[in-house]
């Protein structure tokens, strides 16, 4: 039986590889663009347009950010104590095209140690979580440069 790739949040993100990219919104009127995705007004407070696109995001960015992740989130969070926890490293990203940041969890392997602050990274198809029937996917950032 072969497993399902399903996105964590369907409509957040498309393509695969290279083609891989968040998915934003923009406002026709304003050209505000936000992640995620909005479906029916614009969230800027000076706009009262609701004509809205769907737009790819860019697929580098500046880490804005970052922190580590290192216990099983508490209550009132609902986690599965019989899955295994890994820490990983949390980035929050600055799309300069776009005027924001985005947060994400890093790939496999880097940690906070591997960070800093202004660093290019890359937004890049990751795996949140596996079962027996599906493997669901979401969006991670991974460095484009090695730090020293």
């Amino acid at each position: 039986m072969s497993r399902t790739p399903t996105p964590v949040v369907a409509g957040w993100f498309t393509g695969d590889g290279d083609d891989f990219r968040l998915l934003g919104t923009r406002c026709r009127a304003c050209a505000s663009v936000f992640f995620p995705r909005e479906e029916t007004h614009c969230r800027n407070p000076g706009c009262h347009g609701g004509d809205l696109e769907v737009v790819p995001l860019s697929r580098r960015g500046r880490v804005w950010s970052y922190t580590d992740s290192r216990y099983r989130p508490p209550s009132p969070y609902v986690t599965d104590p019989e899955l295994p926890w890994e820490p990983c490293a949390l980035i929050a990203v600055e799309l300069e095209a776009e005027r924001m940041v985005v947060l994400g969890q890093a790939v496999p392997g880097v940690t906070v140690a591997d960070l800093a602050v202004g660093m290019e990274v890359e937004v890049v198809p990751g795996v949140l979580h596996e079962d027996a029937e599906t493997i669901w996917t979401t969006w991670q950032w991974r460095p484009t440069e090695v730090t020293a």
